[in-house]
This record gives structure tokens, C-alpha cells and sequence, in this order.
């Protein structure tokens, strides 16, 4: 039999970098490779897998779903999209939400919906509208979203670029209000730059990013794929400020680790600018998605996912801080979503990551210096206990 890896390698688009390990089965903050060793996840698959692998409810509501109805594209009512988009709003503080599939597609959403409020409610000349983005973010790899990007690999060889992005520096409010204009329509922001390397903004950034779009009739949307339903140790990060942002997109976790899922979030007055015809996807919001992505949200709240992760993430990072290494140059993070930055120089956060694999600890660099810790949400002190064993030996 060919080896999987070789068949993927042959026959599959090299757009991944993945470490060398074949993963074949996992549970709770556990996988296992081909060779039946065993690893901790410290990944999540960039956060979706915040309820840990396999969650035995999510499974069950899985599977009972899809024996039941499972694609019928929005054509038709389904019995099961509606309690989903209500437990979502009721939770967030939002009217209303568009289901889509993946984080970028709710992004694309969000782009859709300042514009056609910036036209039609704003009154901004047609085709005028210009959104704020800040460097280094990461909101997705589509041809629009690359427009938006500071990061050259995602945008070298893919232009030419869509038009109407502007350029902040994060943390940097005073930036973004030199930067609003008559035709500003929306500020589009990260809580947590994730990609970029786990770079949390300066205290009060976000809320007074909110109060400057607020003075200038701007749309403030929160980008929180990665950084939402508890990743943080808060259901958004936002709520760190105690901010509301007009817009909210979600994903990653919302599918429980088992379905792309994801949301768009708005007021009344921003969502009504849809019309039917306007926008929609066949799989957004399809009864299999609904039905798990409500009992996504509920363990959120009825397994205190989001205690434990504040708590849990206060204890990690503690504990990361007393490792003594001259190869680590700083700790951060919030909640579970932690970066340990590399001192580049010694030593690449790649080289880590392959260490700690073979320590049976899986990770991801981010861009070459950060190695990105964020477990599942499930993770107990004593689960942690045993990564730290395993880090702190490769350190």
C-alpha cells in the first residue's frame, strides 16, 4: 500500500507545510499517529477544535442529524435553522446572523454588508466606499480578503488586487481616526492578531476604536473566528472591553470541531440592506450545520467552557513564564491562545515545533518566530501539568 503521505504529496496542491506526522485518531486533547503514538494537542486546528476532538454530544447530535435531514440549501425552511440563529444572537447581543461555511466566507459577508449599508444607508457615493483594515491582519485567503493583506506571500501572484482597503497600524487608535474619511464605511479589526504572531493590542484599544467609529458614523465590525466562543477565557474577546461591535463574524469552533461552519452578525439596520438574490451559499445554514453549531454553543455554557478557559489559560501561561530559556523571547496571550515568540536569531520556531512533536506535542509556527499554543478548552490542570512536562524538557 502507498504510503498516504506520498499519495497526498503526489496529488495534492502543495499550499501546506504540514510537520511530519500522519494523525489517524483523536479524543478529548488527544491524538494518536499511524504508529499509535500518542500526542497533546496544542493546536485545535487554529481553535475549531475548542470543544476537544470528537465531543461525544456533538457526535451524537451529528450523526442523529445526518440520518435525519442534512443538506437541503436554503430554497426551503428547515426545523433547525432557526433555534441556531437565535441562540447565537441571544448570546452575542446581535438582531440577527447569516450562516455561511467557512471563517473567510463570513468575512466576505461582512465586506458586502458595510458596503451595501455605506450605499444605501450612509449615503456614500456608489462604488466610493472605503473600509480600514489593520497591517499584519489575517481575516482569510480569498482574492478579496488578500486585497486587504499586508502579508506579501498571500497576495504575491494573485493580483490584480480589489480596490476600496486602507491600511492602520494596529493598536493604534489615533491612526485609524487620522485615517476615516466621508466615505469610510467600516473598521474591520482582530481583537487578537493571530496569525500574525498572538499580538494582543494595547488595554482600551478596542473600546476607544469603538467610540471613534461611533463619532464618525463607521461601521465597527470584530473579526472573531479565532479569538470567539471562549478562546480567550470570554465569549468574545471584545467583552475583555465590554464592547458590542456592530458586526461580528464566527467560525472555526461554531462547527464543534466536526463541520465548517460560520456566522455573520449584525443590527437590523445593517442586515436589512439583504435582499433575497443578494448573497447566500447552498451549504450556509443547512440543518446538519445547525443542528451541531447549536450544540456547539450550548456546551459553551453548559460544560463552562469558557471558565476554564480563563482560568486554565491564567495557570498555562503562568507556568509557560517560568520556563528558563534563552531561546524563548517573550510569553503572551489571553485565555488559550498563547504564543511563545523565539529569539530568531538561535534558533527557528519551526525547529521547536518539529522538537516538540517529537516530545509528543503538537504545534504550528506562525510567521517563522511564534510558536501558537491553544488547546482545546476541555484541558484540565493536570493535562496541562503533562504538556508542561513535555515543553519545558524541549526548552
Amino acid at each position: 500500500m502507498t504510503n498516504p503521505i506520498e499519495l497526498e504529496e503526489k496529488y495534492g496542491a502543495h499550499n501546506y507545510h504540514p510537520l511530519p506526522v500522519m494523525l489517524t485518531r483523536a479524543s478529548g486533547i488527544y491524538c494518536w499517529d499511524i504508529n499509535n503514538k500518542q500526542y497533546i494537542d496544542m493546536m485545535s486546528a487554529y481553535s475549531a477544535i475548542s470543544h476537544g476532538h470528537c465531543h461525544p454530544k456533538l457526535v451524537k447530535k451529528l450523526t442523529e442529524q445526518a440520518q435525519t435531514l442534512a443538506v437541503t440549501s436554503r430554497a426551503f425552511y428547515s426545523n433547525k435553522l432557526g433555534e441556531f440563529l437565535e441562540k447565537a444572537c441571544e448570546l452575542t447581543g446581535l438582531d440577527r446572523a447569516l450562516p455561511m461555511n467557512t471563517g473567510a466566507e463570513a468575512v466576505e459577508t461582512a465586506i458586502k454588508a458595510a458596503r451595501k449599508w455605506a450605499y444605501l444607508i450612509k449615503k456614500i457615493p456608489e462604488n466610493q466606499a472605503e473600509i480600514i483594515v489593520c497591517k499584519d491582519n489575517f481575516h482569510g485567503r480569498t482574492t478579496t480578503i488578500i486585497s486587504m493583506s499586508t502579508e506579501s506571500q498571500y497576495r504575491k501572484g494573485f493580483g490584480p488586487y480589489t480596490p476600496g482597503f486602507k491600511f492602520v497600524d494596529y493598536g493604534d487608535s489615533e491612526a485609524l481616526e487620522k485615517a476615516i474619511t466621508s466615505n469610510t464605511a467600516m473598521f474591520l479589526v482582530e481583537p487578537i492578531q493571530g496569525e500574525s504572531g498572538i499580538h494582543i493590542p494595547p488595554a482600551g484599544y478596542l473600546k476607544k476604536c469603538a467610540e471613534i467609529c461611533r463619532k464618525h458614523n463607521v461601521l465597527f465590525f470584530a473579526d472573531e473566528i479565532q479569538t470567539g466562543l471562549g478562546r480567550t477565557g470570554k465569549l468574545l474577546a471584545c467583552d475583555h472591553e465590554n464592547i458590542k461591535p456592530d458586526g461580528l463574524m464566527l467560525g472555526k469552533a461554531l462547527g464543534g470541531g466536526l463541520l465548517p461552519v460560520s456566522l455573520f452578525l449584525s443590527r437590523n439596520d445593517i442586515m436589512s440592506v439583504f435582499t433575497p438574490g443578494d448573497h447566500g451559499s447552498t451549504f450556509g445554514g443547512n440543518p446538519l450545520a445547525a443542528a451541531v453549531g447549536l450544540e456547539a454553543l450550548n456546551l459553551l455554557t453548559t460544560e463552562k467552557l469558557i471558565e476554564n478557559s480563563q482560568k486554565m489559560g491564567e495557570y498555562f501561561i503562568a507556568q509557560l513564564r517560568h520556563i528558563s530559556s534563552s531561546f524563548i523571547k517573550d510569553i503572551r496571550g489571553k485565555g488559550l491562545l498563547i504564543g511563545i515568540e523565539i529569539e530568531k536569531q538561535k534558533i527557528s520556531a519551526r525547529e521547536v515545533c518539529l522538537k516538540l512533536l517529537d516530545a509528543g506535542i503538537l504545534s504550528k509556527e506562525t510567521h517563522e518566530t511564534v510558536i501558537r499554543l491553544a488547546p482545546p478548552l476541555v484541558i484540565t490542570q493536570t493535562q496541562i501539568d503533562e504538556a508542561m512536562e513535555k515543553i519545558q524538557s524541549v526548552f
